[in-house]
């Protein structure tokens, strides 16, 4: 099955990213805005300001395939520090138990992609191609 699925590796990758970076986006649109039934806070505290502003953007350029490496890199210890902060302070160390499983898989995920690149569906690839062309 392996050579099959092979064939596909590409195309997997990129709705990985991109699935991952709608998630990532959209939990910072809760954040900023209240979006997708979520209750807006009327003086938002800095770190979530902070951390809205970073899952947004980085969503955004990891989405699209824009300078993925660093934006997954930055998304990835934005989801490190997310989890000691806001996940390890209710109790348990394991993810399982506070609540934590988005955040340690988007991390981990997040920092899979930050050293495979934005693959070739994204515009990273389409630069590199194009600066190859004559």
């Amino acid at each position: 099955m392996t050579p099959w699925l092979a064939r596909l590796g590409g195309p997997a990758y990129a709705a990985m990213r991109i699935a991952l970076a709608f998630m990532y986006w959209s939990h910072g649109l809760v954040w900023l805005f209240g979006a997708f039934g979520g209750r807006p806070v009327p003086e938002l505290p800095p770190m979530l300001l902070a951390a809205g502003l970073i899952e947004t953007t980085m969503g955004v350029l990891i989405g699209v395939g824009f300078l993925t490496s660093w934006a997954a890199f930055i998304a990835s210890g934005e989801m490190a520090c997310a989890y000691f902060i806001a996940h390890v302070p209710r109790g348990s160390i394991f993810p399982i138990q506070n609540g934590g499983e988005i955040t340690v898989a988007l991390c981990f995920a997040f920092l899979y992609i930050a050293t495979q690149g934005g693959g070739a569906f994204s515009v990273d690839g389409w630069l590199a191609r194009s600066r190859k062309r004559p």
